[in-house]
């Protein structure tokens, strides 16, 4: 299994692994409108003898009052079902904390399950004093430090692209 950066020829192997994760092309799209207007884009793919298996996207996130302080959201990760519960999403998520401490970012946030994001180091976002700007359980909107301490005494609401709200509009 390699995980890489997503190359021009991977992005209809990555709508595929996405639709099929999430049963629809929704949240490929996000992935394809992010493409063109989110800087950073952290795209990674996870290839197995060839063919696109899974991928995960982070891209920047503000914070209001937030000062200099770089974060980047996780989303959306989709691994093909038939390599699910195998390590992928570990790896993928792993190797994308590793590209985000290159640029900068100092912590990442996710919508999501929250029985699996604990593993990488997130917890529960309210502990941080963060909040999302949609209306989501306190239980899956989570946020992990990627420098120890970067988070203290931070408090304000997190504001995903606009790309997220425009297409949910559609």
């Amino acid at each position: 299994m390699l995980i890489r950066e997503e190359k021009p020829e991977d992005i209809a192997g990555i709508r595929g692994v996405i639709s099929a994760a999430f049963g629809r092309p929704a949240e490929a799209d996000i992935v394809d409108a992010l493409r063109q207007r989110a800087q950073p884009f952290v795209s990674l793919v996870a290839e197995h003898e060839g063919e696109v298996v899974g991928h995960i996207l982070f891209t920047p996130v503000t914070l209001a009052g937030g000062g200099d302080l770089k974060m980047a959201a996780l989303a959306p990760m989709a691994v093909a079902p038939k390599y699910q519960v195998r390590g992928v999403g570990a790896a993928l998520v792993l190797t994308g904390f590793e590209h985000l401490r290159l640029l900068g970012m100092s912590a990442v946030v996710v919508i999501g399950h929250p029985s699996y994001y604990p593993r990488f180091g997130f917890s529960q976002a309210d502990a941080f004093g963060l909040k999302s700007e949609y209306n989501v359980p306190d239980d899956v909107f989570m946020a992990c430090e990627l420098d120890p301490g970067a988070l203290a005494g931070v408090i304000g609401t997190v504001s995903y692209h606009p790309v997220f709200r425009e297409t949910q509009q559609h």
